[in-house]
């Protein structure tokens, strides 16, 4: 036995070598789709925001028949809501919001005529995936 030899023969290296290049690679491999996977989940749980809001947030309208809030993505009708509070904190609407059956992604509410005045609008948004978002924004009457 040659006792200044550290290695094995020349082919284990290449061997081990190569081996251990074919490890990262696929340790690499999986890596790059664990974080794809939880990227595309996290984009799968996304919450639900308005995007569009009639009247509009800190706009001056004539009595509105409606408010009504376009968000970004489905709603889940049972748990989504809106109410509408003069500056009091009264709530004005008597009837309740619902979720618009031909866009999953609008919800709107009657209202009676109005005083001249500031409401707010306080929205709950439950996306179709269960996240919950809320939040709230004015206009007034004149």
């Amino acid at each position: 036995m040659n006792s200044d030899r550290t290695s094995g023969p020349e082919w284990a290296t290449k061997l081990t070598r190569k081996l251990t290049t074919k490890r990262v690679a696929t340790r690499a491999a999986r890596l790059v789709a664990l974080l794809a996977g939880i990227t595309l989940a996290s984009a799968a749980f996304a919450h639900v925001f308005p995007k569009k809001q009639e009247p509009g947030a800190g706009a001056t309208v004539a009595s509105p028949a409606q408010v009504r809030v376009l968000f970004d993505g489905p709603l889940e009708p049972t748990f989504s809501s809106l109410t509408v509070s003069d500056a009091g904190g009264k709530q004005v609407n008597t009837q309740k919001s619902s979720v618009d059956a031909q866009e999953a992604a609008a919800m709107s509410v009657p209202l009676p005529p109005l005083a001249a005045g500031r409401y707010t609008v306080h929205w709950i948004a439950v996306a179709d995936d269960g996240h919950r978002t809320h939040g709230d924004y004015a206009f007034d009457v004149k």
